[in-house]
């Protein structure tokens, strides 16, 4: 039997709603529409428009779920226009779930334009062709290196060639620092022994762009571990985690990602799944949320989120075996938006570094507030993404610090951008939470101490 296109996709559009409306239309009454979350929205902040805001958009995917509003484009860029930092959350005295209702419907949102064929090539590159892939994803990464290693990248930046690539990219790319060596990615065993006898075993997640761009990160945090006494075990089968997927609601990739993920943890005989990414691990402990209707994978799920932990955490609860050795630095720290809103971390990465001897802290000013990377909203929404860090900059700029403590890759090369923009690149570094503690960390540990 014949049926009309236009019938299909009106009856696909109806189903797609209605899923919406099952799933998430709990959560969406939650929301008192008490405003509290105004002040947190960075992009409230910068338009004091209510269709910016978390009250706002809440109101519209309401409107969506009840069939008073159509998906449309002008909804379509109301609902991108947020930077999922989920910083509403942390001020919301309801305790609504707003990053899982911005996930939701913007699954809703690419489901209707897939059946349309509006995929932009960018998302399609992203997500379809590089993050759904692990031998792609350390292609990129040796390109990436090549381009550095033959000068490529410095001539296309002298000549102007750099600007045949979108204008976030053009930008992004001059905070790109020097990336390790293929050679030197092959010398990374598939388990690095414990010094001394192994407390317990774990699996170092590694990450898509952290391993890409900071590999030495990476190395870093296990060797910290190593010295901790745990054995650290890496995975060459790692998928992505599956957060941006999520984030820009490519759900269907996300799950699939996630469930090759929790198989590897159950064939890993690992104690703890670690991750030193604020947004990778945000997303780890949220697989069981993810598959919460799924009668097969739930429980899987669930175990998988039970023994994920941050490196900030992790290392938060041995602070008592931990040796520093002086750093007489001035140095801040800006959160991870996921890191802090999305597993209320906060405390944690502040006392760790407050610990080194002779540091001299300074709290940076509405540190919760987002510094604009929030996944790649900086490559779909540049120009707004410029707006939000160069406004932290300004703040950052008085204060005269050293060093920006960071805890999230896309939050490093963001902020390493920052520093080029306000023309800090000679006075302030921008370095990961575990660069730091790993260059100061001494090789003993304090053993008249009990872990917690």
């Amino acid at each position: 039997m014949y049926v009309d296109a236009s019938e299909q996709t009106k009856f696909d559009n109806n189903i797609r709603i209605k899923k919406f409306r099952d799933e998430y239309m709990d959560e969406i009454y939650n929301c008192m529409q008490c405003g509290y979350c105004l002040p947190s929205c960075p992009t409230y902040e910068i338009t004091a428009k209510e269709s910016a805001s978390p009250r706002g958009r809440i109101a519209l995917m309401k409107a969506y779920a009840d069939g008073k509003l159509e998906m449309n484009k002008q909804l379509e860029n109301a609902l991108y226009f947020c930077l999922g930092c989920r910083a509403c959350e942390s001020a919301c005295p309801a305790g609504v779930k707003y990053g899982h209702l911005l996930e939701g419907v913007r699954e809703s949102i690419e489901g209707t334009k897939r059946d349309q064929h509006q995929n932009h090539w960018i998302r399609k590159t992203i997500f379809d062709h590089t993050f759904n892939n692990t031998k792609r994803i350390r292609f990129a990464g040796k390109m990436l290196y090549y381009a550095q290693a033959s000068g490529l990248q410095k001539l296309a930046n002298q000549t102007g060639m750099v600007k045949v690539l979108p204008k976030s990219l053009a930008n992004m790319q001059q905070a790109v620092e020097p990336v390790a060596s293929p050679k030197d990615r092959k010398k990374r065993t598939e388990v690095m022994k414990a010094i001394g006898t192994a407390k317990a075993k774990v699996w170092l997640t590694t990450g898509c762009v952290m391993d890409m761009m900071f590999f030495e990160t990476n190395q870093n945090t296990a060797k910290i571990l190593n010295k901790l006494g745990f054995e650290v075990h890496f995975y060459a089968n790692e998928q992505c985690c599956g957060a941006m997927h999520a984030h820009s609601g490519e759900k269907a990739t996300a799950l699939e990602l996630a469930k090759k993920n929790i198989e590897i943890f159950e064939n890993s005989q690992v104690d703890y799944i670690l991750s030193n990414a604020g947004g990778c691990g945000t997303a780890f402990k949220e697989y069981g949320y993810w598959f919460q209707h799924d009668k097969v994978w739930k429980e899987r799920a669930e175990q998988f989120s039970s023994k994920v932990r941050d490196m900030n955490e992790f290392l938060y609860d041995m602070r008592d075996i931990l040796n520093f050795q002086s750093f007489p630095k001035k140095v801040t720290f800006q959160n991870s938006c996921h890191l802090a809103h999305g597993q209320k971390i906060t405390l944690e990465p502040r006392t760790l570094i407050q610990m080194i001897p002779d540091i001299q802290w300074i709290e940076l000013d509405a540190n919760d507030s987002c510094c604009g990377s929030a996944g790649i909203y900086g490559v779909t929404n540049f120009d707004t993404s410029m707006v939000i860090l160069d406004k932290k900059f300004t703040k950052i700029k008085k204060m005269q610090v050293d060093y920006i403590v960071v805890t999230n890759p896309p939050c490093l090369i963001q902020m390493k951008l920052g520093v080029k923009r306000a023309g800090l690149e000679q006075q302030v570094k921008v370095i990961h939470i575990i660069d730091l503690l790993h260059m100061v960390m001494k090789n003993s540990v304090k053993t008249n101490c009990n872990l917690e």
